[in-house]
């Protein structure tokens, strides 16, 4: 099977005895996900024709259901091992190869009857072993979904609406009966993260349910298509009646734990712990690295991009204290900084549209792809942005129906000095995240199973930073020496992730520890540092995947331009490595060795 998956971009495309067989397996199991994670087909704007039923609903969070996921994962495997891989197609049995992985990777964590160890959450960046903290769980992500990706085009669409609302509450209760099973099994969040999830349940508990965003999308949106009817008032009412409640009981679960939580911030605390961060490495970096190979890793790119930082800031007359003060000083240049106004607020969004705009125009010299990915910016809602990260993207939907959202945290403008902007937007959209994703949504080349299952985490995020370091090759930082320090910077804190996450989690540093480390290392302001720590602390070995992606694509692209020579096309390995769609590591080598051994032959 691996021969023929490694071949399968190499050799055109045919249908094998086999195929059919494999996509009525694809089908079926694409169709059980997506009838177990009704947000997942709303995210993926599949929620409608004979899918419109699941617009309505939200996913089981009891623990009866959640629990039972590694045995779904189970039978998945089982049906797709009567398929033989000898009979398949090289396209097939590379899809075969990718889809097993992942299913297996979710499997792996049934081993853990604790927090959020799905296959849903491997795929979304969203394992945690704490059911409830500042970044997951129902209070956070669905009203965030019912607002950017609930679309509102009928009046079936504004009652499916208020039926999640009405599930919302129900889904909250199980979630909270998770916390309360675990807080009795010794599985408690550190003290400091059940704070910051408290204080923002408490937040929102202050508000007006007439003044809910919960309540103020659905009306908004329901005005502007001119569907009649008092929606303001029907979700006030659940809000209130129904919503306030159960995050009520969710808040006091939370203070439940908090009277047994402590600060140790790492996951060796947890039963089985070490074997806990083993597989969330594993789930993040889709390799067996251990932790100190990622430990040594971070260290060591570490000190060759602070070298390379040093010779640019001398450059620039700044020469005295170590790269990450000087970085520090740099962060708080007033000649950097936005107004702490929402008049700065919309300068920076108005720039980061222009630096969208601009790489567009370059795109030509990295990718023959021709894609669209059409991208809006926006802010991260205020009620989130307490436990939000610094900047995250929500892909768009596969009928493009809804463009990819790019979200920027502007709880304080002091967090994004001018020159940090650009490689976080490259980042999150051209050619990162949003860029990738398009040749998902506008070509259909992979099959659905695929394109439910398309979060490898090394991979994805990989090639974000990735595109981060293209569009420095190609020389947009050449005439601005500060924005290129801001790559750099964004590199190195990546590396550091590496150190930090496995710091906390195989090496037993404190929270300060990591938060002192981290801010010496890049001198990023110390908020923006702890929300950082904070999110590792609750998402083991995700950080991880960033810098060991990376670090692998560029070692396949000086294997493929060493093993080619004059026929190497950095727009045919850039293109090369999307098409392929979102893989384990070990399997995109093997995709970009096989190109390589054919191009070498043509």
């Amino acid at each position: 099977m691996a021969g023929a998956a490694a071949a399968a971009l190499a050799t055109p495309a045919f249908a094998a005895p086999g195929d059919g067989a494999l996509n009525r397996a694809f089908d079926g199991i694409a169709s059980d996900i997506l009838g177990d994670q009704p947000e997942t087909a709303t995210f993926l704007g599949l929620d409608k024709g004979s899918r419109a039923n699941l617009k309505a609903k939200l996913s089981d969070q009891s623990w009866a259901h959640v629990g039972s996921d590694s045995k779904r994962c189970q039978g998945w495997l089982a049906r797709l091992k009567q398929v033989p891989a000898t009979g398949l197609s090289p396209d097939a049995a590379l899809n075969k190869e990718v889809v097993e992985a992942a299913i297996q990777l979710g499997a792996g964590g049934g081993r853990f009857p604790f927090g959020q160890n799905t296959l849903q959450a491997s795929q979304n960046e969203s394992v945690t072993p704490y059911v409830v903290n500042q970044m997951m769980g129902c209070f956070v992500t669905i009203p965030e979904m019912l607002d950017s990706q609930h679309s509102i085009a009928t009046r079936a669409d504004a009652d499916a609406y208020l039926s999640r609302m009405e599930a919302l509450a129900v889904a909250l209760d199980g979630e909270t009966a998770r916390v309360d099973g675990d807080t009795g099994h010794g599985v408690v969040a550190p003290d400091f993260i059940l704070s910051n999830a408290a204080g923002q349940m408490e937040g929102f508990l202050k508000l007006p349910a007439g003044r809910q965003r919960l309540v103020s999308s659905l009306a908004d949106r329901a005005r502007a298509k001119g569907i009649t009817g008092d929606w303001a008032g029907q979700a006030t009412k659940i809000t209130q009646g129904r919503i306030y409640p159960a995050v009520s009981r969710q808040l006091a679960a939370l203070k439940r734990a908090q009277a047994k939580a402590n600060a140790d911030a790492g996951v060796w605390k947890l039963p089985d712990g070490d074997a806990y961060y083993g597989w969330a490495l594993e789930v993040g970096t889709t390799t067996n690295m251990t932790a100190d190979e990622v430990h040594r890793m971070g260290l060591e790119q570490n000190a060759q991009i602070e070298a390379r930082m040093d010779g640019l800031l001398k450059k620039q007359g700044l020469t005295k204290g170590s790269v990450g003060a000087r970085m520090d000083a740099l962060s708080r240049d007033k000649r950097f900084l936005y107004p702490e106004t929402d008049a700065g607020r919309a300068r920076i969004i108005a720039y980061l549209n222009d630096l969208i705009g601009q790489t567009r125009k370059r795109m030509p010299e990295l990718s023959a792809l021709e894609l669209k990915a059409p991208v809006v910016v926006k802010r991260v809602p205020p009620d989130i942005q307490d436990g939000a990260p610094l900047g995250y993207m929500n892909p768009g939907a596969l009928d493009g129906s809804r463009p990819s959202i790019y979200y920027i945290n502007l709880k304080t403008n002091a967090n994004w000095p001018r020159y940090s902007l650009p490689t976080l937007t490259h980042h999150e959209t051209i050619p990162g995240h949003a860029w990738q994703g398009a040749y998902v949504t506008e070509t259909g080349k992979l099959p659905l199973i695929r394109q439910i299952l398309s979060g490898f985490n090394a991979y994805v995020e990989g090639w974000a930073l990735y595109a981060e370091q293209l569009t420095d090759e190609i020389g947009m930082y050449r005439d601005d020496p500060f924005g290129q320090l801001g790559y750099l910077a964004a590199q190195k804190m990546r590396a550091g992730r590496l150190v930090v996450d496995t710091g906390l989690h195989a090496k037993r540093w404190t929270r300060q520890r990591a938060i002192a480390w981290f801010h010496d290392c890049t001198g990023d302001p110390i908020g923006s540092v702890t929300s950082e720590v904070d999110r590792y602390c609750v998402s083991p070995g995700q950080a991880c995947g960033y810098k060991v992606g990376h670090s692998e694509l560029l070692r396949l692209r000086a294997r493929m331009k060493a093993a080619i020579g004059p026929k190497f096309d950095l727009r045919d390995y850039n293109d090369t490595v999307v098409k392929t769609g979102a893989v384990p590591l070990t399997v995109l080598a093997r995709v970009i060795d096989a190109h390589a051994a054919a191009l070498k032959g043509s």
